[in-house]
């Protein structure tokens, strides 16, 4: 059965949770999510801090990696390489896409763009997932 955005929802990590990301498409071709860009997750000045939206990314990435695993397979980031293109203001609403790049048997590639609301490109991430086969 496929991966719904109220599971992954639902299903989120605490620190995903922490951070505020909310999915809004889930799907084994694209996978969407929304983060604010709070105070406590800005630099100064008041602008996201990059391990926020590498964290963000990360996430996004997991999840499009388990919309496309066997049932009871897991997932975890074993490389991610994250470009920093442009600052997102404290009060800034985020989007990332992560969209497949390959999907194999043992890894997944996964890159996700964080955009701002009006489109406006943050930053490029592209991360490799291990997957972790059920025994």
């Amino acid at each position: 059965m496929p991966l719904t955005v109220e599971e992954a929802n639902a299903r989120l990590l605490p620190f995903a949770r922490l951070l505020g990301i909310r999915f809004t498409e889930v799907g084994t071709e694209r996978v969407t999510a929304e983060l604010a860009v709070r105070e406590d997750l800005c630099t100064m000045p008041a602008i996201a801090h990059g391990g926020a939206l590498m964290a963000f990314a990360d996430t996004v990435g997991a999840v499009a990696t388990v919309a496309n695993l066997a049932e009871g397979d897991g997932t975890t980031t074993i490389e991610s390489k994250t470009n920093f293109l442009g600052a997102a203001p404290e009060g800034a609403a985020l989007v990332a896409t992560a969209t497949p790049v390959h999907r194999g048997g043992r890894t997944q590639v996964w890159q996700t763009r964080i955009e701002t609301a009006a489109g406006r490109l943050v930053s490029l991430t592209t991360q490799t997932q291990m997957v972790l086969k059920a025994r």
